[in-house]
Parts: C-alpha cells; sequence; structure tokens
C-alpha cells in the first residue's frame, strides 16, 4: 500500500464512488420527470437497465454534459449539484439549538436566527424557550427537483432541540400556512394533556394564523422527536412537519438514582453510581457547552432522520434520503478532489476523525413504507433503542431496523481502520438505489 492510500482517500477511489452514486443519481432524477406515470416499480426498473456500471461504480458522468443543463431537461438540474443552499444537509447535520440566544450568529440557513428564545430561570427551573413558524416551502430532495413541503421553521427537517433532563421546554409556535391546520406534538412524558398537540386536546389544531405556546417537560433522556398530528396525519408527516428533541441526563440526578438509566439489577455502590454518572456526562451537551462544530471531549454527534418522497402522490416513495436531500452525503464527480471538502460543496462525504467516538442520534420518519433501517460498511455500533439508556440495549451489530418513530443513539469509532471512504445506507435494496445511501470518510 502506498503512503498516500495509508494516509487519505485516493483521488481514484472518490471518482469511482462519485461516478457510482451520479450513475444512481442522474437515473433516478430522469425516471421521475414524468410524475403523472412514475411509480418506484418502474422507477427501480430504469435503475436495473443501467447494467454492470452501476454495480461496479465504473462508469462515465454526465454531470458535465451540456445536455443536462437545465435549460434543457425542464428545470431538472445535473446530477451531483444542488441548485441553490435553501437547506444544507451537512450544516444541519451538526446543528443542535438549546434555546440560547445568540443575535449575533445567523442561522445555518442563512436566516436571522430567531429559533431560539433564550434560557432562563422561572419558578426555580431553567426554562429553554423556541419560535416555530409552519411555512410551506419548496425543498430539493435531489439536484433540480423539488417537492412541495410543509415545514416547521422552512426546513425539512425541523431545527432539532437540545435541552437537558428536567428542563421546561416552551415553543411559541405560529401556522402561518395559508390552508392547512397544524399542530406539534411531542414524543415526551408530557403530564398536561392540553398540550399534546392533537385535535382533540387544549387549543386543538391551529388554523393558519393562529398561535399557541406549548409547555413540555424535558423527560424521559433520551433522542425524541416531534411531528404534526393534524388529520390525514400521514399527509403531514410525509410532507416535512417532525424534526428532534435531544434530552441530555443530568449527572447529577443519574448519581442520585442511577437505577432509572442503567439496566442493572445488583447493588448500588459508589463505583456504580460514579460509573453511571460519568456516562451521563459523556452524553450532555448542555451541560458542558453551547454546540461547537468541533464536538465535545473527543465526541462526534450528529441527527440522521431517515425519510422518503412520494413525488406523484400515489400513496408510495420514489425519493429516500437521510436528512431529506437523496445521496447527499455521497462524494460528487463536480466537487474538484483536492485532499478535503470544501463549506459550501453541494454533496460530500460526511467528514469524521477516526480518533473521535461518533455518535448518530438516529430517527426514522418514513412514511408509506413500514420499516426502515440503517446499516454501515465495515463497522459495527452499540445501539440504545430511544437513547434512554446509558448502557447500550444491543452491541456490536451492523444493522438496525425501525419502524416509524422508532429512534435510537449509535455509537461507533474507526480507531482500527484505515483512513478512507466508508459506505453507510439503508438495507432496503431499493431505499438505497432510490436516494438513501451516502458515506463516511475517515480521516
Amino acid at each position: 500500500m502506498t503512503d498516500r492510500q495509508d494516509s487519505e482517500t485516493s483521488p481514484t477511489e472518490t471518482q469511482q464512488a462519485a461516478s457510482f452514486t451520479n450513475d444512481l443519481e442522474h437515473r433516478l432524477i430522469d425516471s421521475i420527470k414524468n410524475h403523472e406515470g412514475v411509480t418506484r416499480r418502474a422507477v427501480l426498473g430504469g435503475l436495473a437497465l443501467a447494467g454492470g456500471s452501476m454495480i461496479t461504480g465504473v462508469g462515465t458522468s454526465t454531470a458535465d454534459d451540456d445536455s443536462n443543463s437545465p435549460a434543457e431537461t425542464g428545470g431538472f438540474g445535473a446530477p451531483g449539484e444542488y441548485t441553490h443552499q435553501q437547506f444544507d444537509p451537512h450544516g444541519f447535520l451538526r446543528e443542535f439549538n438549546t434555546g440560547e440566544s445568540t443575535n449575533e450568529r445567523d442561522a445555518i440557513f442563512g436566516r436571522k436566527d430567531d429559533l431560539n428564545g433564550g434560557v432562563y430561570e422561572e419558578n426555580g427551573q431553567t426554562v429553554r424557550e423556541f419560535n416555530f413558524t409552519a411555512i410551506n416551502v419548496e425543498q430539493e430532495i435531489l439536484p433540480g427537483v423539488t417537492f412541495p413541503m410543509w415545514t416547521y421553521n422552512g426546513q425539512v427537517p425541523g431545527p432539532t432541540i437540545r435541552v437537558e433532563e428536567g428542563d421546561l421546554i416552551r415553543v411559541n409556535f405560529t401556522n402561518g400556512s395559508e390552508k392547512m391546520d397544524h399542530t406539534i406534538h411531542p414524543h415526551l412524558r408530557n403530564r398536561n394533556p392540553r398540550m399534546d398537540g392533537v385535535p382533540q386536546n387544549g387549543p386543538g389544531v391551529l388554523k393558519p394564523g393562529e398561535s399557541f405556546t406549548y409547555e413540555w417537560q424535558a423527560q424521559p433522556v433520551g433522542t425524541h422527536l416531534y411531528h404534526c398530528h393534524t388529520l390525514p396525519l400521514k399527509a403531514h408527516v410525509h410532507r416535512g412537519l417532525y424534526g428532534t428533541i435531544i434530552v441530555d441526563p443530568k449527572p447529577e440526578r443519574v448519581y442520585e438514582t442511577p437505577r432509572k438509566y442503567i439496566d442493572y439489577h445488583g447493588p448500588i455502590t459508589e463505583e456504580v453510581r460514579e460509573m453511571a454518572a460519568e456516562r451521563a456526562r459523556s452524553r450532555n451537551m448542555v451541560t458542558h457547552a453551547e454546540y461547537s462544530p468541533e464536538g465535545f471531549d473527543g465526541i462526534d454527534e450528529m441527527v440522521m432522520v431517515m425519510n422518503g418522497f412520494d413525488t406523484n402522490f400515489n400513496g408510495d416513495n420514489e425519493v429516500y434520503g437521510v436528512n431529506t436531500r437523496g445521496f447527499c452525503y455521497a462524494p460528487s464527480s463536480t466537487d474538484a478532489y483536492n485532499g478535503e471538502w470544501e463549506a459550501g460543496e453541494t454533496k460530500h462525504p460526511i467528514q469524521i476523525d477516526r480518533n473521535e467516538l461518533q455518535r448518530v442520534h438516529l430517527v426514522n420518519m418514513i412514511e408509506f413504507d413500514f420499516v426502515n433501517s440503517f446499516h454501515c460498511h465495515s463497522q459495527f455500533f452499540d445501539y440504545y433503542d430511544a437513547g434512554t439508556s446509558l448502557f447500550p440495549d444491543r452491541s456490536t451489530i451492523d444493522t438496525i431496523l425501525q419502524c416509524q418513530a422508532q429512534r435510537g443513539v449509535l455509537e461507533f469509532d474507526y480507531s482500527n481502520h484505515q483512513p478512507g471512504l466508508y459506505m453507510f445506507h439503508a438495507h432496503q435494496s431499493e431505499f438505497a438505489e432510490l436516494g438513501w445511501m451516502s458515506f463516511f470518510e475517515v480521516n
């Protein structure tokens, strides 16, 4: 093995991976141009015609072909290039909102940062306040291919909320839609039925222009979610009204009552308490510091929301992804490879440090399919179902299956791996071929 291969991903490997994914992407875009007649079966049939080049990853990308310009493809952009940065899945991946108001910082998507409403004490309790608005937007799901979304704050998935156990989450919600009723329903241990965000309780559904302030207790510890609970529910979920809530454990609470956080039936010794509290400290970003892109204490955290899109509204998804954009974490031959990927590039692998622990908050918000899955190549992970335990429910696995609204935490590292590209994708093969396939680039 050459020195270059031993130290970084080779350009040849990157070009092969880019050719492989761009080939899939190009055929998928071509297959859904005629929304009226396309079905998922037809899309997969079109992909099958690609032949051996798609399987081997050896082929010629058409991303630079003038015939694929938007003017000549009915508004469909060239494979590998997203037309704008309305939503950046790379920024979303590691953006956690704690309520801390930072007037000088622009939001990751270029808008004024008015999501975080502040953090303050009220009646002896920490309150973390957020401002949400439901609005309709067109968001890209493939390069040059947009989908009519119903969103929280103009993005799908909605903003990730991160709080500490015991906090009061206060969400000022306004329905900015012109026609549709909306709510926010939290998957938390909510003790006040008025705050459940369902049509039958409290304010019920909010009509266009109406507002309501939801208040939820941050419990239990774990990776949870929120979504609209307005009928028809499948339409509101499919169109994009969902997001993630992460509740970090409070180390002092874990020390006092460790049995609530670990599946352990032996004697509670001082050693057990300290071990559980240390686990809690490693999971608590809010206590450590406000979010930093560099992670904290050698841990790199990411949020991946698995979703899909029925582009012709026939009750069957034609496009799949993680964090909405198909193939968004795959190499692209439209990006010039120079040893690292530059900020602002539309599509590239997730950069990770082989010496850091990788922690993925995985949420499945698929509609029209019973299950979704996550599989990583050449690696195994520990899995914490819903993130509610400080010790894994399953250890040393490489594939996890989730139904809709199921979520969990994955932990793994590449410390004993060689640098390079490592694929991850849904292990329903059709989902992978239809957009849910990407790469980690280990350095």
